[in-house]
């Protein structure tokens, strides 16, 4: 019972550690030793194609959270798949009602309403435990892929439209273990970590 409670303290923990690892990047956007940003703005690569991560536990089902989140700020979170959503005050001007939904098989997320544009960047921090990479050593880099075309499948070699700021952030220690991913977002459609 213990341990089930610090589980679902996870995300939360996460997002505090986030939120302290980002407000102390410097200059050139690095976070220290836990964690750097891959890209100072997100870019548009020509022809990419990356691989979706699976979740740890395969046929998980489809999870859907939706909240309204108005010009004070907030918070999404979807506990079962470890995504916290930090909407910064002023990253919309009025009330929006904000709609996430987790892929079955892969650490995808559609987020409506599609097209929406943020007045400020809302960071994502994806918990990794519940993820094919959980307690074990990353061998390719993380990135959080924007996929402009939401039938696309995300079996095998998915085209990205835009790969988005974000780094790794890392267990201490003298095999350092990845606990999460956070990226930001100015907009809205549907985003997956790949690795590749």
């Amino acid at each position: 019972m213990i341990r089930s409670r610090h589980l679902r303290s996870l995300p939360a923990v996460l997002t505090l550690f986030v939120i302290a690892s980002c407000s102390g990047a410097g200059a050139d956007g690095s976070t220290g030793p836990l964690g750097q940003l891959t890209d100072a703005t997100a870019t548009s690569p020509s022809g990419l194609e990356l691989e979706a991560l699976w979740w740890k536990d395969w046929h998980r089902d489809v999870v859907r959270v939706s909240k309204t989140i108005d010009a004070s700020g907030g918070t999404i979170a979807i506990p079962e798949t470890g995504l916290t959503m930090t909407f910064p005050q002023g990253a919309v001007a009025g009330p929006i009602t904000i709609t996430v939904t987790s892929d079955e098989y892969y650490v995808a997320y559609k987020m409506e309403p599609a097209g929406t544009k943020f007045l400020k960047d809302v960071t994502v921090s994806q918990s990794l435990t519940t993820t094919e990479v959980a307690g074990e050593t990353l061998t390719k880099q993380l990135s959080a892929a924007y996929i402009a075309d939401d039938t696309v499948s995300l079996r095998g070699k998915v085209p990205v439209s835009e790969l988005e700021p974000s780094y790794t952030v890392f267990s201490s220690g003298s095999s350092p273990l990845p606990l999460a991913h956070v990226w930001i977002i100015k907009h809205f459609s549907r985003y997956m970590l790949a690795s590749g």
